[in-house]
This record gives structure tokens, sequence and C-alpha cells, in this order.
């Protein structure tokens, strides 16, 4: 078990990582539970799967459990599923010293920690993050939001979890392709400042895919130390150290959006071929080797991830993809700020990518082969 402390401006705050988590919730996490009823967040599957486990820990522990089930995937993020969990957590009473359980991926955190942000003006919140991408990214670091029609997060707050349970057992029943996306998340720290580390993904990538757990929570841990340090600098993307996370994510929420948000392409396989994108267009400007964009393409490929444009055959072209990145939460006065490479390892932001030059490089990559 490995015990990780985060500390920003605004709160300060555990992220605990190990195996065997969830039983143990009651002993972990009982300082934050309310003694009568514990109100937990979830989807669907996660309910399924692991909402007996999460049941019979909370029991043991002398705690009641509401919960509210959301039906997975990236729809839930959505004003509607933000008022109706709004409503629910007004009914249950919940009080503004009261933490809720967000008990499952980035969507069910991201929708959960808003609620909880906004919820009489602010009460307390856990994450327990069931994919690979939650537990080494979006549980820790504050950022929760919804989807509008102008694009992907773009409706949020800055809200900090008050602990984050990272149990790696809970990934033994996620299907390959949700494990895969969340391996893209676990490159990017290797790509942002850390070459040692990018080549320990390239190396063990095949057996932390298949069931090593070792392999898996070292990466977690490493993930989590790398974002903790980032975000005790930036909590809020005030100076740019924490806009350094967003490699591949400008490309890859435009992308996003242009298959509608849909299992057409996971989030995490969006950043990954994001991240690819990132690497070509840095060769394109002169910043990175050729040969660098090359190991990185070929580590994201082996890793099972999307790196070519092409093959992904969305009906769009580069002009417009690159006006669904002027959606960009960070876009301002008609700019994009862009996360580039100068070498693996070491990542720098781009202020004002020429979007032009943009829709051209991707017109190319949509033709390539």
């Amino acid at each position: 078990m490995d015990r990780i402390g985060v500390s920003t401006p605004s709160a300060s705050y555990e992220v605990i990582v190990g195996r065997g988590l969830v039983d143990a919730i009651g002993l972990l996490a009982g300082d934050f539970l309310p003694e009568a009823r514990v109100c937990v967040v979830t989807d669907g599957n996660v309910k399924a799967l692991h909402g007996a486990a999460l049941e019979a820990a909370l029991t043991g522990a002398g705690r009641a459990i509401a919960w509210h089930v959301v039906d997975p995937g990236e729809g839930a993020k959505s004003w509607q599923g933000l008022e109706a969990l709004s409503d629910w957590l007004l009914e249950q009473g919940v009080a503004r010293g009261d933490h809720i359980v967000a008990f499952g991926g980035g969507v069910v955190g991201d929708l959960a920690g808003f609620a909880a942000a906004i919820h009489k003006r602010g009460c307390g919140f856990i994450q327990v993050p069931t994919t690979l991408l939650a537990q080494v990214d979006s549980s820790v670091g504050g950022k929760t939001a919804i989807n509008s029609a102008a694009g992907k997060n773009m409706v949020g707050a800055f809200h900090q979890p008050g602990l984050v349970l990272a149990d790696i057992d809970l990934l033994d029943t996620l299907p390959e392709r949700e494990l895969r996306a969340g391996f893209a998340e676990v490159i990017k720290y290797g790509l942002i400042g850390d070459r040692g580390f990018f080549e320990w993904c390239a190396a063990n990538a095949p057996a932390l895919l298949a069931d090593d757990h070792d392999l898996r929570g070292e990466a977690v841990t490493h993930c989590i130390r790398a974002k903790a340090a980032i975000v005790a600098k930036d909590e809020t993307e005030r100076t740019g150290a924490r806009a350094l996370l967003n490699l591949g994510h400008t490309f890859g929420h435009a992308l996003e959006a242009a298959t509608g948000f849909s299992d057409r392409l996971l989030h995490g396989e969006a950043v990954a071929l994001g991240m690819a994108l990132a690497a070509k267009y840095s060769v394109r400007l002169g910043c990175l080797s050729i040969n660098a964009a090359q190991q990185i393409d070929e580590t994201i490929g082996l890793s099972g991830l999307p790196s070519s444009l092409a093959a992904l055959g969305i009906k769009a072209n580069g002009e417009a993809i690159a006006a669904l990145m002027l959606h960009d939460k960070k876009a301002s006065g008609g700019k994009v700020p862009l996360i580039l490479l100068r070498e693996i390892g070491e990542a720098f932001v781009h202020p004002d990518a020429d979007l032009e030059d943009v829709a051209a490089f991707l017109d190319t990559e949509l033709q390539a082969h």
C-alpha cells in the first residue's frame, strides 16, 4: 500500500494505492463518511461488477448505502445528468460537511465531483476510481466537469476530493480496450517530463496490460506522484505547469467531438492519437526529431492504441477538425495553445498555434497510409 500526499492551495489530501482497498473502505475512509447513510454515485457496469463488494464493506462498517446509478459512457456528463444528480443529493439530505463517494471511471468522477462542488455551495467527495485512466489521472487534481453543446468539459469547477482510494484489484474486471485506453495517460507522464518512465512504459506495457498487479501498482503510484507535484505548483492551470498534462488532449477532444463522443473513440484512445499527432506536428515545426516521433508512434501502436488519423476513418477534413479545436476551454482570442515536444520527456506550451497550418497538417494526416 502506497500513500501519496497531494497538497494544493485549496486543500490537502491523501491518495492510497494498493489492493483490497474497497474491502477496507470503512477503515480507510471512516472519518470522511456520514454515520447514517453514504451516498454513492456509480454507473450500471460498475455497480453490477463491484457494487456488492462496496455495499458489504460499508454495511460492515455500520453504514447504510444509497445508490445513484447513471448510464455508462460520456452521455452521463450532461446538464440533464447533473440536474438529476443534484436533485437526488438534495432529496437524500446530504449536508455540506458530508462526503459523497464517486465509484467509477472518469465520467463518474467528473460528474459526482462537479455535483459536490455546487451542492449547497460545496460538499465533500471521495474518489474510488475503477479504471486505469481514472486511477492515474482524472481522480487526482480536482478537475470536475460536464460536457455541453460547445464541447467537452466546458462547464465545471476545480474541487479537490477529500481522499482517493486507487484499488488495483478493480482493474481485473476492466475490459481490455478500457485498460489500453487508460494506458495512454500512463505514457503521457513519460512524454511530458520523464524519458526514463516512457522507456519503462515501452518495456513493460505487455505485462502490465496482461495481468501484472505489481506493474499496475507501480504505474499508478508513479503517475500520481508526478501529477501531485505538478498540481502543487499550479492547481488551476494558471502558470502553465499543469497545462503540460494536456498533451494530446486538444487534438483528442476535437476528435472525440468529430466522432460524437461515442464508443467509436474512447477518451484514452483519443489522447493516444492526440499525442501521436502532437509529436508529428512538433516535427513539422522543427521542434522534435523524426526518430523521436517514430519512437512515440511505435510505443503507442505496440500498446494497442491508435496512432494513425487516417485509420480512424472519420468523415471530416482538417479545417473542420481544427475548428473543433477552437472549442477547447483553453482557447482565447481565436488562438489555441498546443502542448508540443522538444524531446521525449520534454514538453512545452506552444501558445498560439496557427490553425490554418494545423488544418493543413491534419489534411495530410487524414490521407496518410
